[in-house]
């Protein structure tokens, strides 16, 4: 897999993944996620586009540099795996923490943005929300990564029968597993320390977006997505009946469905323009 070296010296690692002529499509995961996590939407994306998922710093196979970090920052390392890959534009999709990265991407880059796909994501803290990341955060440093991840499925998945659960071992495995939990703490502070006037700059996003969210997600909920949608100007909002936090792996035919259909339309779109 290959590596990029940012500005801080830090090593981020991504992964490429589908036609070497194919149009490229981002991915950057959620919190303490690493590019395993987008298993069920390589399958479903790897025939049409050119996938570059990355390791956002602190998991996988990226450098777990001491915290805390910056989404801004996390934003810089996503563009620059895209730039390593020898790509100056791309489709730009994120999930959950990832989704709030995209969405500075898309504030911050207009230029480098072909669409946006936010995945179980907000722009803007509650003060619930803030509170329960440092819960996650104390657990965390007390019990360690694998008793948060047993603790939090309530959050992630749902009341779910066992056989609707192996999907999302693709995130929670490497999450209990392999993640630091200096690295987790401080990709929390990352989120934490994110800037809540993000959600005034929505609204001078030119990229056509899709907002997805499941209908049983507790953590970034329907409401949020629905906020987003409205603030940014070419926004469609998909919801995913039964979905909970982790929908996309949980239920990824229904989310593969809604991603696929919304960027059949944008490059449709694309090619008539240019013509």
């Amino acid at each position: 897999m290959p590596f990029v070296t940012v500005e801080d010296g830090t090593r981020i690692n991504y992964a490429l993944a589908g036609r070497r002529d194919g149009e490229p499509l981002l991915l950057i995961h959620g919190l303490g996620a690493d590019t395993r996590g987008w298993v069920m939407q390589r399958r479903a994306l790897a025939s049409r586009f050119r996938l570059v998922m990355v390791d956002n710093r602190g998991v996988g196979r990226s450098d777990h540099p001491e915290g805390p970090y910056d989404l801004s920052v996390m934003a810089t390392d996503a563009l620059a795996a895209l730039d390593h890959a020898g790509h100056g534009s791309a489709h730009v999709m994120g999930a959950s923490m990832g989704g709030i990265i995209a969405q500075i991407i898309g504030v911050l880059h207009p230029e480098r943005v072909r669409s946006l796909t936010l995945a179980c994501t907000a722009a803007h803290h509650y003060s619930w929300r803030r509170e329960l990341p440092m819960e996650w955060a104390d657990l965390a440093e007390s019990r360690g990564m694998r008793e948060f991840a047993l603790r939090n499925l309530e959050w992630m998945v749902g009341p779910r029968p066992l056989q609707r659960l192996w999907p999302a071992t693709a995130v929670l495995g490497p999450l209990a597993f392999n993640v630091p939990v200096s690295s987790f703490v401080a990709q929390i502070q990352a989120i934490l320390g994110g800037d809540d006037g993000l959600r005034d700059e929505l609204v001078h996003v030119t990229a056509p977006t899709l907002v997805v969210v499941g209908s049983q997600d507790v953590l970034t909920t329907e409401g949020d997505s629905e906020e987003i949608a409205d603030l940014i100007p070419d926004s469609e909002l998909a919801v995913v009946r039964g979905g909970a936090h982790l929908f996309m792996v949980e239920q990824y035919g229904a989310f593969n469905t809604a991603v696929t259909g919304f960027l059949d339309r944008v490059t449709s779109d694309r090619v008539h323009t240019r013509v």
